[in-house]
Protein backbone atom coordinates (compact mmCIF):
# COMPACT_ATOMS: atom_id res chain seq x y z
CA UNK A 1 0.00 0.00 0.00
CA UNK A 2 1.06 3.55 -0.38
CA UNK A 3 2.00 5.95 2.38
CA UNK A 4 -0.75 7.72 4.34
CA UNK A 5 -3.36 5.09 3.49
CA UNK A 6 -4.13 4.18 7.11
CA UNK A 7 -7.84 4.51 6.38
CA UNK A 8 -7.49 1.37 4.27
CA UNK A 9 -6.51 -0.82 7.19
CA UNK A 10 -9.31 -2.40 9.20
CA UNK A 11 -7.13 -3.63 12.08
CA UNK A 12 -4.71 -0.71 12.42
CA UNK A 13 -2.07 -2.57 10.44
CA UNK A 14 -0.35 0.58 9.19
CA UNK A 15 0.33 1.83 12.72
CA UNK A 16 1.32 -1.65 13.87
CA UNK A 17 3.79 -1.98 10.98
CA UNK A 18 5.37 1.36 11.95
CA UNK A 19 5.66 0.19 15.55
CA UNK A 20 7.26 -3.07 14.42
CA UNK A 21 9.74 -1.13 12.33
CA UNK A 22 10.70 1.01 15.35
CA UNK A 23 11.15 -2.14 17.43
CA UNK A 24 13.31 -3.79 14.76
CA UNK A 25 15.50 -0.70 14.41
CA UNK A 26 15.99 -0.74 18.19
CA UNK A 27 17.24 -4.31 18.10
CA UNK A 28 20.29 -3.18 16.18
CA UNK A 29 21.43 -1.34 19.32
CA UNK A 30 20.56 -4.23 21.62
CA UNK A 31 22.90 -6.28 23.76
CA UNK A 32 23.17 -9.15 21.28
CA UNK A 33 24.84 -7.04 18.58
CA UNK A 34 28.62 -7.01 18.90
CA UNK A 35 30.84 -3.96 18.47
CA UNK A 36 31.63 -5.22 14.99
CA UNK A 37 27.92 -5.26 14.02
CA UNK A 38 27.66 -9.04 14.04
CA UNK A 39 24.38 -10.26 15.47
CA UNK A 40 23.75 -13.62 17.06
CA UNK A 41 21.50 -14.43 14.07
CA UNK A 42 24.50 -13.94 11.76
CA UNK A 43 26.32 -16.72 13.59
CA UNK A 44 23.23 -18.93 13.69
CA UNK A 45 22.76 -18.41 9.96
CA UNK A 46 26.43 -19.13 9.26
CA UNK A 47 26.04 -22.65 10.66
CA UNK A 48 22.86 -23.21 8.66
CA UNK A 49 20.39 -23.03 11.53
CA UNK A 50 18.45 -19.89 10.55
CA UNK A 51 15.17 -21.65 9.75
CA UNK A 52 15.02 -24.10 12.69
CA UNK A 53 16.20 -21.48 15.20
CA UNK A 54 13.64 -18.94 13.97
CA UNK A 55 10.83 -21.50 14.00
CA UNK A 56 11.76 -22.67 17.50
CA UNK A 57 11.94 -19.10 18.78
CA UNK A 58 8.45 -18.40 17.40
CA UNK A 59 7.16 -21.45 19.28
CA UNK A 60 8.98 -20.38 22.45
CA UNK A 61 7.56 -16.86 22.57
CA UNK A 62 4.10 -17.92 21.39
CA UNK A 63 3.83 -20.69 23.97
CA UNK A 64 4.76 -18.40 26.86
CA UNK A 65 2.47 -15.59 25.73
CA UNK A 66 0.02 -14.90 28.51
CA UNK A 67 2.03 -16.92 31.01
CA UNK A 68 5.30 -15.08 31.57
CA UNK A 69 4.78 -11.36 32.20
CA UNK A 70 1.13 -11.63 31.17
CA UNK A 71 0.08 -10.86 27.62
CA UNK A 72 3.36 -9.20 26.83
CA UNK A 73 3.61 -6.81 23.91
CA UNK A 74 7.33 -7.61 23.90
CA UNK A 75 6.61 -11.29 23.26
CA UNK A 76 4.36 -10.36 20.33
CA UNK A 77 7.10 -8.21 18.85
CA UNK A 78 9.64 -11.01 19.29
CA UNK A 79 7.31 -13.47 17.55
CA UNK A 80 6.96 -11.05 14.64
CA UNK A 81 10.73 -10.51 14.53
CA UNK A 82 11.41 -14.25 14.39
CA UNK A 83 8.68 -14.62 11.73
CA UNK A 84 10.60 -12.07 9.67
CA UNK A 85 13.81 -14.07 10.21
CA UNK A 86 11.97 -17.27 9.18
CA UNK A 87 10.64 -15.52 6.08
CA UNK A 88 14.16 -14.33 5.22
CA UNK A 89 16.02 -17.59 5.94
CA UNK A 90 13.39 -19.50 3.93
CA UNK A 91 14.23 -17.20 0.99
CA UNK A 92 10.67 -15.93 0.72
CA UNK A 93 12.00 -12.38 0.52
CA UNK A 94 13.76 -13.33 -2.71
CA UNK A 95 10.74 -14.98 -4.33
CA UNK A 96 7.98 -13.25 -6.19
CA UNK A 97 4.46 -14.56 -6.41
CA UNK A 98 1.42 -13.54 -8.34
CA UNK A 99 -1.03 -13.99 -5.47
CA UNK A 100 -0.87 -14.14 -1.71
CA UNK A 101 -3.10 -16.32 0.41
CA UNK A 102 -5.59 -14.24 2.35
CA UNK A 103 -7.61 -14.85 5.46
CA UNK A 104 -10.90 -14.22 3.70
Amino acid sequence: MTENKDHFWKYNEGEILREIEEYLIGTYNAHYVGDNGIQAMDLISAIGDGVPFSRSSIIKYASRYGKKNGFSKSDCLKIIHFCIFLYHFSNHDKQTTEKYETLS
